[in-house]
């Protein structure tokens, strides 16, 4: 008979530490406010813009005022051959940038921390770095002209070696490539630093008893570096695997043109022309959707394998 009180004071003693725990941090969560109002105002709220994807989008009558059509759109959407042409082209883009890019940034932190010279350290960083914060609009740019059949220093390379100038940028053959290039180049010095941050938090102990031990610098590297930030580099699989189906619009933007669409379009390009350029909103809504729906299923699954084989996951 004594359980049902006994159940409500721990209850309310749980509340009454959880309001103390809150009052003893509010400066905190204040600081968190602002940021949990940008979430909520534009990442949440426009969901309900979701319903597009089962309406027949009109202008005029809004979202709830337009007809429901159900699973048309999504049934349109799986019927269509350009859909697949897309969603494969996505699909091995991401692939190719996880197996050739990904490993950059972990081999470029590894040589800039067995970098001796505080001076060079500091302006590897800082040449690496600096690609990030050029616009796809200037990286294009850089590519078109290094890779301009007409005095480009790649195409002049190959004529030393009796090879005719290629179009690397309009040849379906080697468009992909660009794009994984370019990302590389854009984005590993930059990724880098989060692998950086983690070799730095490994105890150095370590390395001192591999020395004694007689490990050279690729035994330490191997047995010691790489199995500390394992942890990091599994969480940086998985959010890549949650964004397999999101490639960089405005990169594919500023690189393709017609002739190199068959295997240049992805899933981002295919809404903007659907959607923007022939007005067809709740079509392009369903894709995005569709979209969203496939990386969070990635992510799960990710999720749940890391944590089944000892890494920790995001949840």
């Amino acid at each position: 008979m004594d359980a049902p009180a006994v159940s409500g004071t721990g209850k309310r003693s749980g509340a009454k530490r959880r309001v103390k725990d809150l009052l003893l941090d509010y400066q905190l969560y204040l600081m968190l406010m602002p940021a949990l109002a940008v979430l909520l105002v534009f990442k949440y709220i426009p969901i309900y813009g979701a319903l597009i994807a089962f309406k027949d989008y009109n202008l005029v009558e809004g979202v709830f005022g337009s007809e429901w059509v159900g699973l048309k759109h999504f049934h349109d959407l799986f019927q269509s051959d350009k859909f697949y042409e897309v969603f494969v082209n996505t699909l091995l883009i991401n692939l190719y940038k996880l197996v050739f890019q990904f490993p950059i940034p972990i081999i470029l932190a590894l040589l800039i921390n067995e970098v001796r010279s505080t001076f060079f350290k500091r302006f590897s960083q800082s040449v690496t770095y600096l690609p990030h914060f050029l616009s796809w609009v200037i990286v294009s740019a850089v590519f078109a002209n290094l890779l301009s059949p007409t005095g480009g220093i790649v195409n002049e390379l190959l004529g030393y070696f009796g090879i005719d100038p290629i179009m690397f940028m309009s040849d379906e053959r080697f468009f992909r490539t660009v794009l994984v290039v370019s990302s590389a180049f854009r984005e590993s010095g930059w990724s880098s630093i989060i692998y950086l941050a983690a070799i730095m938090a490994i105890d150095t102990q370590l390395y001192e008893a591999a020395r004694i031990d007689g490990a050279g610098k690729l035994r330490q590297i191997w047995h010691i570096t790489l199995p500390g930030i394992r942890s990091v580099i599994v969480f940086i699989i998985m959010l890549r695997l949650g964004a397999a189906l999101a490639n960089d619009l405005e990169q594919v933007l500023m690189f393709y043109s017609p002739m190199v669409y068959r295997v240049g379009d992805v899933l981002g390009t295919y809404v903007y022309r659907v959607g923007l350029g022939q007005m067809k909103y709740s079509f392009s809504t369903a894709v995005n959707l569709f979209q969203s729906v496939i990386g969070f299923v990635l992510i799960i699954v990710a999720n749940t394998i890391s944590k089944r084989y000892g890494d920790r996951g995001l949840w």
